[in-house]
């Protein structure tokens, strides 16, 4: 009996120091970092007019993900830099002119649809905006990440959408759909404008759709 305790510790120390000497040889966050780019390199392939350049990760993709891990806020001064940039890209409508038709927009909210491998180079995108929004009370099916956008431009303010007083609104939300990260270095929202998903006129109609005191959106 004490053999097989004295065999069974010396197991227990072998397989423990044998544990130790793999911890140490873990790879570090940077080699896991690019293992795993590889693999998703190599699990993806160029389809249609979806592209593997999809996974490629600008500055802000890279440093709100670090954040994220870490659990730590983003620095405030690299936060603002981000902003900044993203800021810049933004293509203010041609003419000034930001509202198009909202029931065009309702359809484009609808629509979840485009950038699949299936899809023909240059056909219009879905916004695909009730997946993460609340925003006609008629819809019942929406998702939650986002917040509701019901009564957007009530609750703001809206009542003639060629007023003064309703230009400072009108172009931040302009701006936030374009890329919200001029306002929000980590935003989660897809940055609709500036990646090619809405088109121009889309974008107009999406903002009558939450800026129209006619829409049903701010009745």
């Amino acid at each position: 009996m004490k053999k097989q305790s004295k065999l069974l510790i010396a197991s227990t120390l072998a397989a423990s120091a044998a544990l130790l000497v793999g911890c140490s040889t873990l790879p570090s966050s940077a080699e896991l970092d690019k293992m795993t780019a590889e693999v998703a390199k190599a699990s993806f392939r160029d389809q249609g007019i979806a592209k593997t350049d999809r996974l490629v990760q600008d500055a802000a993709n890279r440093e709100c993900m670090v954040a994220d891990v870490s659990g730590k806020p983003l620095d405030e001064k690299l936060a603002k830099q981000i902003e900044a940039a993203n800021l810049a890209t933004i293509k203010w409508p041609a003419g000034g002119y930001y509202i198009g038709d909202w029931k065009q927009g309702e359809k484009i909210a609808q629509n979840g649809r485009g950038m699949t491998w299936s899809d023909k180079a240059g056909s219009a995108n879905g916004g695909n905006c009730y997946n993460c929004h609340q925003i006609d009370k008629k819809e019942i099916s929406y998702g939650t990440l986002g917040p509701s956008l019901y009564n957007y431009g009530k609750i703001r303010g809206v009542k003639n959408l060629y007023a003064p007083e309703s230009a400072a609104v009108i172009q931040y939300t302009w701006g936030k759909i374009y890329n919200s990260r001029a306002y929000n270095a980590c935003s989660q929202m897809p940055r609709a404008g500036h990646m090619g998903v809405l088109k121009e006129d889309q974008m107009k109609h999406i903002m009558a759709l939450l800026l129209d005191p006619d829409s049903p959106v701010n009745k």
